[in-house]
């Protein structure tokens, strides 16, 4: 058990939308300390879902695809008198946040488009409409659930 909590770093909100939540996503997003190419590839996917879906704000089109594939819960391994199960367990909101957006990134890089720009936004269509790898994998999360609902009462 740790002896305090850990402390929360401040995010600071995005240039061009101002928004808390697209930093958080540019910084999962972001490898090997590249910040800069990470909201390049953003901003590009963004531009590419506008001309894509003409008369839809890309923005607005990011949020959807984050909200569908946001999970409510999720199934935790736990051992019970040599026997482990499967545990549905609520999940607490900055984790739905994280889980959704490493499931979107996750699933964007696995898609075959030719620049991750395209993947990315590709996935976020796809994830707004309620489609592709990332909804997939919410669905499946939320199946797992429902079917071990008989072992919720070994929750802590």
């Amino acid at each position: 058990m740790r002896r305090r909590k850990a402390k929360k770093i401040e995010i600071l909100p995005d240039p061009r939308f101002n928004d808390k939540q697209v930093t958080k996503f540019v910084n999962n997003l972001m490898l090997d300390g590249k910040k800069s190419l990470a909201f390049k590839i953003f901003y590009d996917s963004i531009e590419i879902i506008e001309q894509k879906l003409e008369g839809q704000a890309g923005i607005d089109v990011f949020k959807k695809a984050l909200e569908n594939i946001t999970p409510s819960v999720e199934v935790r391994s736990r051992r019970v008198g040599g026997a482990t199960f499967q545990i549905p367990t609520p999940v607490r909101e900055g984790r739905k946040q994280s889980l959704a957006m490493k499931w979107m990134i996750t699933f964007a890089r696995r898609r075959n488009e030719k620049t991750m720009a395209m993947r990315l936004a590709n996935e976020l269509i796809a994830a707004s409409k309620e489609e592709g790898a990332a909804f997939k994998k919410k669905e499946d999360t939320l199946r797992m659930a429902e079917a071990n609902k008989a072992f919720s009462h070994f929750r802590f």
